[in-house]
């Protein structure tokens, strides 16, 4: 038992240390987009400790559970049409491959994340070392899907070689912040991040999936627990 506490207690600060050395790019003046999860937690925590100190800046949420947090650290949040554009997104990622390709969407805010990480000039990943692999596929693929026809995008989703599954939350079907379902789905290693992408997303009936391209990240800010932070950057952009 204490060597699993340590373990977790060791994940809290390599997540907290990234998450604050991203924070470290934050102007004055600028929109921040913020991301979910538990490491996006430590971010926003950061957030608030300098808008205490005086940074006046916009931010916009990826979740009502992010909204929420902001709000309970006095941060000036804003809906998303209220914003002309976002310069900096930080968010966290379930897992990072070698050429800087994510898979998110654990805790279910895959679209808003995406539609906040797509729309900002700036896109900074916060993780820690044990994120990180060589190819995705450890973890199902989240996609967010229309409860209209569940049955029938099940199918199709099979019918792309995964194993998909209706993500439950106390025995209920788990419903994203925009009244849609999430479904896992059990790829083996996956080659091609992009192309999948595109496979799941011309199936009518899926809304996004948590796959998201390098192509739309800055930089990934890896913690370590001997709290030591790296930067890493995609590779071939």
């Amino acid at each position: 038992m204490v060597g699993t506490e340590t373990f977790k207690g060791a994940k809290m600060v390599a997540k907290k240390i990234a998450a604050e050395r991203a924070v470290e790019n934050i102007r004055e003046g600028m929109t921040v987009g913020l991301g979910s999860g538990s490491t996006a937690y430590y971010m926003i925590e950061r957030i608030g400790e300098k808008v205490k100190q005086g940074l006046k800046i916009k931010t916009v949420a990826s979740s009502v559970r992010s909204e929420d947090l902001a709000r309970k650290f006095n941060i000036p949040t804003f809906p998303v049409s209220a914003v002309g554009g976002i310069d900096i997104a930080i968010d966290g990622a379930d897992e990072v491959d070698e050429k800087g390709n994510l898979m998110k969407g654990g805790g279910g805010s895959l679209l808003r994340e995406k539609i906040l990480a797509f729309a900002s000039t700036l896109f900074f990943v916060i993780i820690d070392g044990s994120k990180l692999v060589d190819h995705l596929g450890r973890r199902p693929v989240p996609v967010e899907i229309t409860p209209f026809g569940a049955a029938l995008t099940l199918q199709h989703l099979r019918a792309l070689g995964c194993d998909p599954s209706i993500r439950k939350t106390e025995g209920n079907n788990f419903i994203s912040d925009n009244g849609n379902m999430v479904v896992d789905c059990k790829f083996q290693t996956i080659e091609d991040p992009a192309w999948l992408d595109m496979e799941i997303k011309i199936i009518p009936g899926v809304v996004e999936t948590g796959l998201f391209s390098k192509k739309i990240v800055t930089s990934i800010f890896v913690g370590y627990d001997n709290g030591e932070v790296i930067e890493r950057y995609p590779q071939g952009k």
